[in-house]
């Protein structure tokens, strides 16, 4: 009985740093930056069509990484209008549209000079109106929180709604857009 509570009362200690110098906690960050870090806003959004992932980024740190559902069409960029590619290239948050049909919309600023710069050069319109946004309202419930697993888009980034308001709450107007293959 003696030795464990003398386990116990050194695991204690360990654990809120009184154990000395080397303890895990006193070399970790103070808890109010933490708290601060956990709220701030991301500097960039990084999207990875092949990993099916968005990442929201301050300075180098990923803060907040999600699943995305892309177009029906996912490999290579958008090129015209109705092709059901994700863009890729350089955007920003262009706007925020919280009566979307689907659950909230952040508008990304597609098509940039090189899109449509493109699109001229083959006769097409680039099209338009791509977004990071939430769930289509027709998705059944049973598939929501594997939506990532089909991609349904026209050409948009989708996440589930809960995790769409975290973005909404950690993104600003201009905020970069980097979307890679």
């Amino acid at each position: 009985m003696a030795q464990r509570r003398e386990f116990v009362l050194g695991a204690l200690a360990f654990g809120t740093g009184i154990a000395g110098q080397g303890s895990p906690i006193l070399a970790s960050a103070p808890a109010a930056p933490a708290i601060a870090r956990h709220r701030a806003k991301a500097d960039r959004i990084l999207v990875f069509k092949r990993k099916r992932t968005l990442q929201l980024l301050l300075d180098q740190d990923v803060l907040l990484s999600f699943r995305v559902a892309l177009g029906r069409q996912p490999r290579g960029p958008k090129e015209r209008r109705g092709d059901l590619r994700t863009p890729e290239g350089s955007y920003e948050v262009a706007g925020f549209n919280p009566g979307s049909y689907f659950y909230r919309a952040i508008a990304v600023s597609y098509p940039n000079a090189e899109d449509r710069a493109r699109a001229r050069a083959m006769g097409v319109s680039p099209g338009g109106d791509i977004a990071i946004h939430g769930l289509d309202p027709a998705i059944a419930a049973k598939w929501r929180e594997e939506h990532w697993m089909f991609n349904w888009t026209r050409g948009c980034i989708a996440v589930t709604n809960s995790e769409m308001d975290r973005i909404w709450d950690r993104v600003a107007l201009g905020t970069p857009i980097e979307i890679q293959p």
